[in-house]
């Protein structure tokens, strides 16, 4: 398994232990670049301590900090926006350029509730 696959792996397993996900933020609002396929994606952490790790790793986040959001929330208000925007789900990025998976709204949905 891949190390993006096991990060992956990593966040849907995590994610139902406390029922928060992260997110990451400056001034000008959440990032979501251009991802491998040519996809925005906007990206998501199972733990706090992903998220400061991108932020202490990834030196096109330094200056970020870290954004909690309730499981409830996320589904029922950020899963819709982000398949009205187009964007895809980056989960559990590492490492020094942010790299991971990125799913469409329907394949995270489907390994969210699976």
């Amino acid at each position: 398994m891949s190390t993006s696959a096991a990060q992956a792996a990593a966040f849907f397993t995590e994610l139902g232990a406390d029922g928060s996900v992260w997110t990451i933020e400056d001034d000008a609002g959440i990032p979501a670049p251009v991802g491998a396929t040519g996809d925005r994606a906007m990206p998501f952490w199972s733990r706090e301590s992903r998220a400061l790790g991108v932020i202490a790793a990834a030196p096109a986040y330094a200056g970020f900090r870290p954004r909690q959001i309730s499981r409830a929330d996320f589904e029922s208000r950020w899963v819709p926006g982000l398949a009205q925007d187009g964007l895809l789900i980056g989960v559990n990025w590492a490492g020094e350029r942010a790299t991971g998976y990125e799913l469409s709204v329907d394949d995270f949905l489907a390994r969210l509730h699976a």
